[in-house]
């Protein structure tokens, strides 16, 4: 199975996202200068940066900035073109970005500076999902599916074993049955129900899962499309009620 992206993170929250090449200016090591370096900034407002493209999603970031609350701008102080300078709140250190073009230093520009004043909206499964995660989960009512799966560790290729609860699309993962609350959990709206559920967007983490047999795991893969089919029209409705414009009042 291959699901999910993390309950921790709000899943319509308005994050921008950007990705792609940039020089990063270093004062480090016997190599002075400007390093080409791939940068990604998520959906939870942090940019994280790699030695090349290969390594995202394999290996470790070198680095992840936090981008809520820093300073971002251009910097024509170096007398290169397309500098801009990012400044996190915490700690001292200032970062310097060079871009390949305008339109790429704007570009960056404009996502990193919404990552810094990011807008939260509340979510209608949020509430819900964390009061959910707090509970045994034998204590979740009329879940969708329950068992054990594996869940594949990208850090050590190593499978580890959840007690899993599914439900109204969203997979929680309890270290035992016996467990007091949730280690984890996914949201699964958005993803595409075939033998493997794929992800609406590649900014999305994806997770993999085993279980004990085919026939369990045919079972887990039929629950995990029944859920989310059931997940999708009602947050389409939800969001349209929410939309829906204000009635005047009557006199």
């Amino acid at each position: 199975l291959v699901v999910g992206s993390d309950i921790s993170r709000c899943p319509n929250t308005p994050w921008p996202t950007c990705r792609g090449y940039l020089h990063k200016r270093t004062h480090s090591g016997f190599v002075k200068g400007w390093r080409k370096r791939w940068f990604v900034l998520k959906h939870d407002g942090c940019l994280h940066y790699y030695r090349h493209k290969k390594d995202e999603g394999k290996c470790p970031p070198l680095e992840i900035i936090k981008l809520e609350g820093a300073e971002v701008g251009m910097d024509s102080s170096l007398g290169k073109p397309f500098v801009f300078n990012c400044v996190p709140q915490s700690g001292n250190r200032a970062f310097c970005l060079c871009a390949t073009s305008n339109q790429e230093m704007k570009r960056w520009l404009e996502a990193m500076d919404k990552a810094t004043h990011p807008v939260r909206q509340t979510h209608v499964w949020e509430d819900v999902t964390l009061h959910n995660s707090s509970l045994p989960p034998l204590a979740i009512k009329n879940p969708e599916c329950l068992g054990l799966l594996h869940q594949l560790d990208r850090s050590t290729d190593m499978w580890v074993q959840h007690y899993c609860i599914l439900k109204d699309g969203c997979l929680y993962l309890y270290a035992s049955i016996r467990s007091t609350q949730a280690s984890g959990g996914l949201y699964l709206q958005g993803y595409r129900s075939v033998i493997e559920l794929k992800p609406p967007s590649e900014e999305f983490k994806t997770f993999y899962f085993c279980a004990e047999n085919k026939t369990e795991n045919q079972r887990w893969i039929t629950a995990l499309k029944m859920s989310i089919k059931k997940w999708l029209p009602l947050h389409q409705a939800i969001q349209d009620f929410m939309n829906r414009p204000l009635e005047e009042t009557r006199m």
